[in-house]
């Protein structure tokens, strides 16, 4: 119903402010927001998202990841050109506003155009530099590719980066991967897995401090600094 609603706003959206999603996101969040509630996954977090114009950046653990960040904050996801051709999730994400990306350098400047487009338009996006989910019970190291479109001259000096740590804690007695999923995972077998938890474990955002992108040499830099700052808030599930 929330997608449907979503649909038919988007439709009504679109001509009156184009690229531009001032109403939209607000029903991304609440769909979220009630998935989380119905899978009865609490959510606890520390911290508040970034007012400021720019990017939220986070480890990557799950599918979850979608909902829990959503849920949290109205941000456009940063993904691989492959999840718009999955059954279903490919669809939800496209109605989400999801900027896909191919990971090949010959399409890098395209990729560049197309997430300064977005962020002149106003969008906050989300991407995830390790470039790939882990088991949950780690952070990996940031890719600093996707950080270049955040320093052309004319967008450099307004935009921040906020970093945030996502740990998921596997429900009592569970394996401490519980809520991972990477690698050749099923989807549908680890949806099935968390939805018939009889009692669930709990996940913790922690937002932390925006950076200035004008205060950083280059993307490298900016990489490692939010990496730091996404393992710092990161607790490691016992």
């Amino acid at each position: 119903m929330g997608l449907a609603l979503k649909l038919v706003l988007r439709a009504v959206e679109r001509p009156l402010f184009g690229l531009r999603r001032p109403i939209t996101p607000w029903i991304t969040q609440a769909v979220c927001r009630l998935a989380l509630v119905i899978m009865r996954l609490p959510l606890h977090i520390q911290g508040h998202p970034m007012r400021q114009r720019g990017a939220i950046v986070a480890n990557h653990a799950s599918w979850l990841d979608i909902f829990v960040l959503n849920a949290a904050d109205r941000v456009f996801f940063v993904s691989k050109a492959e999840v718009a051709d999955w059954p279903g999730i490919g669809w939800l994400a496209r109605a989400a506003g999801t900027v896909f990306i191919r990971r090949d350098r010959r399409e890098a400047s395209q990729q560049k155009l197309l997430f300064e487009a977005r962020l002149r338009a106003g969008h906050r996006l989300l991407f995830f530099p390790e470039g790939t989910s882990s088991d949950a019970q780690r952070v990996l190291p940031f890719k600093s590719t996707l950080f270049a479109a955040f320093f052309v001259p004319e967008l450099r000096d307004i935009l921040h980066i906020q970093p945030v740590s996502v740990t998921y804690h596997a429900p009592q007695g569970a394996d401490p991967r519980f809520y991972g999923w990477w690698g050749d995972m099923d989807f549908a077998g680890h949806l099935l897995a968390v939805l018939a938890q009889h009692r669930q474990g709990r996940v913790e955002l922690v937002f932390h401090k925006p950076i200035e992108v004008a205060g950083m040499a280059d993307r490298k830099e900016i990489a490692l600094a939010t990496e730091a700052a996404v393992r710092a808030g990161f607790s490691a599930p016992a």
